[in-house]
């Protein structure tokens, strides 16, 4: 008999990809997955290999005042009823959350009607969504060892790791390691929506190289629609050997072919560029909630796979300065991509298919950890 498993995750690519990949793993295992979400699936969610995608009314906080608060609570209300329709039509062996508000109605419906639910957490520090859902859940799936802020969850914790989609694993190659005065592809890219401060930031930055090491590059960027006419003028300008675009289809491609990464460190990236292997510089999205972004490329540093460069301190001289000196240390570039390599999980997406399957068949977290420690 197929069962079915319910899938919950925010429209954005963060949150999209590893429930994709999942998705991808539970089909051959016999499950039918249904995906429940938001709005701007329709930008990230095509390759989605659902049975049939379902959207939720859903809200964040972001408007304190009384009237924003009223819409936002009565936003989640309307999602909670389209839910608990949905789970008792669908009757999901386990429902899964990827993480963002649209994941809070189709989770409580499910354990409002004592079904198995499980919560992935991306970061290393757990989002404020997950975090309100983990004394409710059955399982929670971590990427890292050390998840920050899991309160009462802890107990029910399993570490997976982050899943990428099969076109990520599909581009794993070893590293090109630059030879002395040749060519260097440098990537840019700020995410599934882009990052602005890369449009501003890069184009100074790279006026500022010298010139030995401008001729060198080339260059691939991910920049806003509303910043290409701009940004194409400086590097054709300039003479760069470049390719700029809103958004890369191929972007695991893209990032298995080059020599340094400087993108955001949201939870997708990091486990991306990890599990493909290549170093990076790191700017955090800044006053993001709980400093997750920072806390991610904290723990890539350490291990040797990149450089954290905060964004409030981070000028064109600083940026030209760190990737000239990287350009013109080819061993460190290696070495840094060897550690990346070192902490990637390609295994997480087949560890969180295990979670998921032993759940629907009415394991429990702890029996699942002690099943994966005995020899």
């Amino acid at each position: 008999m197929t069962r079915t498993i319910l899938i919950a995750a925010g429209g954005t690519g963060g949150h999209l990809f590893p429930a994709e990949s999942l998705a991808y793993a539970l089909a051959p295992r016999g499950f039918d997955v249904h995906l429940a979400t938001d709005h701007r699936a329709n930008n990230y969610g095509s390759e989605f290999p659902a049975k049939e995608i379902h959207i939720i009314a859903s809200a964040t906080f972001g408007d304190r005042s009384p009237l924003g608060l009223l819409k936002s609570a009565a936003n989640l209300a309307r999602g909670e009823v389209q839910s608990l329709s949905l789970v008792r039509r669908l009757d999901p062996a386990v429902t899964v959350g990827f993480g963002g508000y649209p994941t809070l109605p189709p989770l409580l419906a499910s354990w409002l009607t004592k079904r198995p639910t499980i919560v992935h957490e991306s970061n290393a520090v757990m989002g404020r969504a997950n975090r309100f859902l983990a004394s409710r859940v059955t399982a929670i799936a971590t990427t890292f060892k050390d998840t920050g802020l899991m309160g009462s969850g802890a107990s029910r914790a399993v570490i997976t790791g982050n899943p990428v989609r099969p076109k990520v694993l599909a581009a794993v190659a070893p590293y090109r390691e630059p030879t002395a005065g040749g060519k260097i592809d440098l990537l840019v890219f700020g995410g599934s929506q882009g990052a602005r401060v890369f449009g501003e930031l890069v184009p100074p930055a790279l006026e500022r190289l010298p010139a030995d090491v401008a001729a060198r590059l080339c260059l691939v960027q991910q920049v806003r629609p509303e910043d290409m006419d701009r940004v194409g003028a400086i590097y054709a300008r300039l003479g760069l050997d470049h390719e700029i675009a809103s958004f890369f289809t191929d972007l695991p491609a893209r990032i298995a072919n080059a020599h340094l990464v400087v993108c955001r460190s949201g939870a997708s990236s990091v486990a991306e560029l990890t599990v493909i292997g290549r170093p990076s510089i790191l700017v955090p999205l800044p006053h993001a909630l709980d400093n997750d972004q920072k806390t991610n490329a904290i723990g890539l540093e350490k291990a040797g796979g990149a450089i954290m460069a905060e964004q409030a301190s981070l000028t064109p001289e600083k940026l030209a300065d760190l990737i000239t000196g990287l350009v013109q240390a080819p061993e460190r570039l290696s070495a840094m991509a060897a550690a990346a390599k070192s902490e990637g999980r390609p295994d997480a997406v087949e560890r969180l298919a295990d979670l998921v399957e032993f759940i629907a068949s009415g394991g429990k977290a702890a029996d699942f950890a002690s099943k994966e420690t005995r020899p």
